[in-house]
């Protein structure tokens, strides 16, 4: 969360918005949109390598693959893409509210999507309970064929750390919303931040995108077990 409400900015009306190590207002939300760039081309590194891993090992045992993926609710998976791109649209609102300096809307449409990524969350916690439950997860003892612990781990690993993001985006969506209840106007370092979040969150509905149809949509035989 960007500082300004440091001490000295909220004493002293004339000293600068922008923080002391740069020399301007856009200087400090170019670096801050550049940083934000390169964190996330970080995480398409991450995911991409991941992405690879799940795509070799299909192609080496696909019918497997398609045994475990069948397995998988796509009801539920589903209802989460759609809970996703809704959440997509209430973030995209709240950056224009934050453009517009409609406190109203961009408080609102904050509430909105974290109550969706939320959501999104305790259907897939729902989710890993009942596959775990049943016996679908590595480790078990329960999983016939043996490769099709491979398919669970990298499941599991991908859901987890898309569901890490889905979190620390609602911890963000938190931040935001207290810091902008107590201001009563949306000054441009907010602004930029709002917009940084913007990308974060879409970013992560982007990777679900790519996940869903990875995860539940593979279409071959099912296998006689």
């Amino acid at each position: 969360m960007p500082m300004i409400n440091s001490l000295e900015k909220a004493t002293n009306p004339t000293a600068p918005l922008h923080e002391h190590q740069f020399v301007a207002l856009e200087q400090q939300k170019a670096a801050a949109t550049a940083g934000m760039w390169v964190f996330l081309t970080s995480e398409i590194m991450f995911f991409g390598a991941i992405f690879s891993a799940f795509l070799i090992y299909g192609y080496l045992y696909p019918e497997v693959f398609a045994h475990f993926s069948q397995k998988l609710h796509l009801l539920l998976g589903s209802l989460n893409t759609g809970i996703l791109l809704t959440s997509s649209w209430t973030m995209v609102m709240a950056v224009h509210g934050a453009q517009q300096q409609n406190r109203r809307l961009l408080l609102r449409s904050l509430v909105f999507t974290f109550l969706l990524g939320a959501v999104f969350l305790g259907i897939k916690g729902y989710e890993w309970s009942a596959e775990i439950r049943s016996g679908d997860f590595p480790g078990s003892g329960q999983v016939n064929p043996r490769q099709g612990e491979i398919f669970l781990r990298l499941y599991f690993i991908m859901t987890g750390f898309h569901g890490l993001h889905v979190l620390i985006g609602l911890l963000l969506i938190t931040g935001l919303w207290i810091d902008t209840a107590r201001k009563t106007n949306i000054p441009s370092s907010q602004l930029h931040f709002t917009e940084n979040l913007g990308l974060y969150w879409h970013f992560v509905d982007i990777v679900w995108i790519f996940l869903f149809p990875m995860l539940y949509l593979m279409d071959k035989p099912r296998l006689p077990w």
